[in-house]
């Protein structure tokens, strides 16, 4: 995502910053939303969390085999378990 510019804002006394809003339409900001608030080597990264939870679990899975793969290696482990039952008979 290419930087937009930057801008400078003032802290509330209650610790409040607004985020302009060339801010909040290019990242997607809406109200309500939730933010993680983290710092990183002296800066303040916000990071907006996402609501929907198919979004949240998006990659979890990524390091592992996919699980087509698994569910039709289970299928043909079940499938030889099945040629044998019918043979024995």
């Amino acid at each position: 995502m290419a930087t937009l510019h930057s801008t400078i804002v003032t802290i509330s006394s209650k610790g409040w910053v607004v985020i302009p809003s060339l801010f909040r339409r290019q990242i997607g900001l809406k109200p309500g939303m939730k933010i993680l608030v983290t710092e990183k080597e002296g800066k303040i990264v916000l990071t907006p969390q996402t609501n929907d939870p198919v979004d949240a679990l998006f990659g979890k899975l990524a390091v592992r085999e996919s699980l087509t793969k698994e569910l039709l290696a289970d299928r043909k482990k079940e499938r030889g378990h099945e040629k044998a039952k019918i043979h024995s008979r």
